[in-house]
């Protein structure tokens, strides 16, 4: 089996209501919305690659704000030739505010549509998990950096 790393870092921006996402494909080929951002290139920092990230999937040059946390998923699923793949990806989840560009569809890219969403329709889209977990991580800013984990203990 295969193993693979994979780190990459997103960009939560809210902005009078809406949620900036961009529209990618699932393994099938259907259409889902995630969180503008993408995988880090050897030695780039991570809050670099979501600059570079946002602006190459919306348009939009963002200013960092604030690391709202850490996001990490694992999953098996085979490749060509009947090989298994031991994924494990390590989403960083930023904060970030507009602050110039325009909003563009991203040409030749992993993203095909650019665009704000209201938060109140955000549920009823076809969206990755990413999207909820960084909607939480924003909504809950949870000292550790991340969602589901127990209370602490009183006392």
């Amino acid at each position: 089996m295969r193993t693979r790393l994979r780190v990459a870092a997103y960009a939560i921006c809210v902005r009078d209501g809406r949620l900036l996402l961009a529209r990618g494909w699932a393994s099938d080929g259907t259409p889902e919305w995630t969180l503008p951002g993408g995988g880090m290139e050897h030695g780039e920092d991570p809050h670099d690659t979501v600059v570079r990230e946002v602006e190459e999937e919306t348009g939009y040059r963002i200013q960092v704000t604030g690391l709202l946390g850490v996001d990490s998923i694992r999953r098996r699923f085979r490749r060509g030739f009947g090989r298994t793949v031991d994924h494990h990806g390590v989403r960083l989840v930023y904060e970030g505010r507009v602050v110039g560009g325009e909003l563009r569809n991203e040409v030749g890219g992993s993203t095909d549509l650019a665009a704000w969403q209201d938060m109140a329709a955000v549920p009823g889209l076809r969206r990755v998990r990413l999207v909820d977990t960084g909607l939480a991580l924003w909504r809950e800013r949870p000292a550790a950096g991340r969602t589901g984990l127990p209370e602490p203990p009183e006392g």
